[in-house]
């Protein structure tokens, strides 16, 4: 299972552009120990060195959606400005979006055409002789890749099968990163109070809520529950 996650200081001053930096490595940090797959597939640093004014990440794993429901919303962080000094702000808020997916749809093997080609080029006259090269096509994209690296038709079927799915992976990518050019209006909708999760001070350290209290003692319920059923 996948979905795609943005973090963004929306319009936010620096000092939230510094929180997004902080809480993506909270975020990394958690999805690895949780056995997710995190990508970064495009990042709009800020303008203050060290910080990240958004980012989109790809998110793979069994538990991606349970994951998810522990990081969307708002997110607070409390602490003094340490690019105005003087600032009386303590509370800044960033936005965390789970991002619609584009059409861009699972490879199925049923969805590749493999045809047998003369190859060209460099390998000799046996190589031009004999129809050894494959080109596979994906049949809803028209996308296709040659492979005529081997003398072996077997050996550049599975060559081709490699690289078709390397440049369909490239071209869903290249459709992320065209969206992402379409999620400032999310910069609008970061909303202040209500935080799924509040961090405080220079260490970063989170605080829990009153949402997290919940969470935690339905979870609990549930546990509870499943034992009894067992």
């Amino acid at each position: 299972m996948e979905t795609m996650i943005q973090i963004t200081a929306g319009n936010g001053p620096a000092e939230c552009t510094k929180v997004v930096a902080q809480v993506l490595k909270k975020f990394l940090d958690e999805a690895r120990n949780e056995g997710i797959e995190a990508t970064v597939i495009e990042k709009e640093n800020g303008e203050e060195n060290g910080t990240v004014a958004s980012v989109l990440l790809l998110l793979e794993g069994k538990d991606v959606r349970h994951f998810c429901k522990n990081w969307v919303g708002t997110v607070q962080w409390t602490g003094k400005s340490q690019y105005r000094k003087h600032h009386k702000r303590k509370n800044w808020y960033i936005g965390i979006f789970e991002i619609e997916k584009t059409d861009a749809e699972e490879v199925s093997e049923k969805d590749i055409k493999y045809q047998a080609c003369r190859s060209s080029g460099a390998g000799g006259q046996h190589v031009n002789k004999v129809s050894s090269a494959v080109r596979a096509t994906h049949i809803p994209t028209g996308i296709s890749v040659q492979a005529m690296d081997s003398r072996s038709q077997h050996r550049n079927k599975e060559l081709a099968r490699m690289r078709l799915f390397r440049k369909l992976e490239e071209e869903k990518r290249k459709q992320y990163r065209k969206q992402f050019t379409q999620l400032r209006d999310n910069g609008l909708r970061v909303e202040r109070g209500s935080p799924v999760r509040v961090f405080t001070g220079s260490d970063f350290k989170e605080q829990k809520t009153n949402k997290s209290y919940k969470k935690q003692r339905q979870q609990l319920k549930n546990k509870l529950r499943n034992d009894i059923d067992s």
